[in-house]
C-alpha cells in the first residue's frame, strides 16, 4: 500500500484540496504534475514540494480549454513516461437563489465543474488505455447528497460529475479504478466566487464555524490511490462531524 513513483495529474493544484493533495501525495513519493490557473500559486506549491525534496512539475492549466487538460496529461507522459493517476479537482461555486439570475454564473460552474471534469477524464483516458492500467479521480461535493436553497446549479453540475463517475466505473474493466470523493465543508477560497452577498455571508459563516481542512479530504484521495491495484475505492464522504 504504497504511491511511491505512481504519477499524478491534479487540477485546481493551486489552491485548497487540490493544493493540499498534491502535497501530501508528494510527500508519500508521488510525482506530481499539477495544473490550474493561478501559475504564480502553482509556482509556489511546487518550490515548497521539490524543496522538501518531492518531484513536481506544473503548466499552467484552464480546464474549460480540453487543449490544455491534454497539455497537462502531456507533459507527465513526456516528464516520467506514464500516468497513473488524474484526479480531476479543479472547481468553482459561484452559488446563489435561483430568481438571482445568475446565469453567468450558472454558466461558468457548468463549464469548470462539469465541462473541466469531462475534458480531463477524455485527456487521460487514451494514456490509460495504452498503459493498460489508470485511476480517475473526481473531487465532487456533499452539496449533490443534500439539497439546500442556493445551491441548485452547483449541486446539479456535481450530481452531474456524480453519474458519469458510476458510469465510467461501470465500462472502465478489470484494470481501470474510477473514484469519487465528495468534500463537505472545507476551509477553502470555495466563498470568494460568490457574489450574491447574502449568499456569501452565509456560506462564508459555516466555513468558519465548522469547516474542516483541506488536508482531510487529501487523506480519503491518498487512502483510495494506495489501495492495492484490484480495489477500487468507488466513495468517499468527508465531512466535518458537525455539518447537517
Amino acid at each position: 500500500m504504497s504511491i511511491s513513483g505512481k504519477v499524478v495529474a491534479i487540477t485546481g493544484a493551486s489552491s485548497g484540496i487540490g493544493r493540499a493533495t498534491a502535497s501530501l501525495l508528494a510527500r508519500h513519493g508521488a510525482f506530481v504534475v499539477l495544473g490550474a490557473r493561478n501559475e504564480d500559486a502553482l509556482k509556489i506549491t511546487v518550490d515548497e514540494i521539490t524543496s522538501s525534496g518531492g518531484k513536481a512539475v506544473f503548466k499552467s492549466t484552464d480546464v474549460r480549454r480540453r487543449g490544455d487538460l491534454e497539455e497537462l496529461v502531456a507533459l507527465a507522459i513526456e516528464a516520467t513516461g506514464r500516468l497513473d493517476v488524474i484526479i480531476n479537482c479543479a472547481g468553482i461555486g459561484p452559488t446563489s437563489r435561483f430568481d438571482a439570475l445568475d446565469v453567468e454564473g450558472w454558466d461558468a460552474m457548468i463549464d469548470v465543474n462539469l465541462r473541466g471534469t469531462l475534458y480531463g477524464i477524455a485527456a487521460a483516458l487514451p494514456v490509460f488505455a495504452r498503459q493498460g492500467t489508470g485511476h480517475v479521480v473526481n473531487v465532487i461535493s456533499t452539496a449533490g447528497l443534500r439539497m439546500v436553497p442556493t445551491m441548485g446549479v452547483y449541486a446539479a453540475t456535481k450530481n452531474a460529475v456524480r453519474t458519469a463517475t458510476e458510469i465510467l466505473r461501470q465500462e472502465a474493466g478489470p484494470n481501470l479504478r474510477v473514484t469519487e470523493v465528495s468534500p463537505g465543508m472545507t476551509a477553502t477560497n470555495f466563498a470568494d466566487s460568490i457574489t450574491d452577498q447574502a449568499t456569501k455571508k452565509v456560506t462564508g459563516d459555516q466555513i468558519s464555524a465548522i469547516a474542516i481542512p483541506p488536508d482531510a479530504i487529501a487523506r480519503g484521495i491518498l487512502y483510495a490511490i494506495e489501495q492495492p491495484p484490484e480495489v477500487d475505492v468507488g466513495s468517499i464522504v468527508i465531512r466535518p462531524t458537525a455539518q447537517g
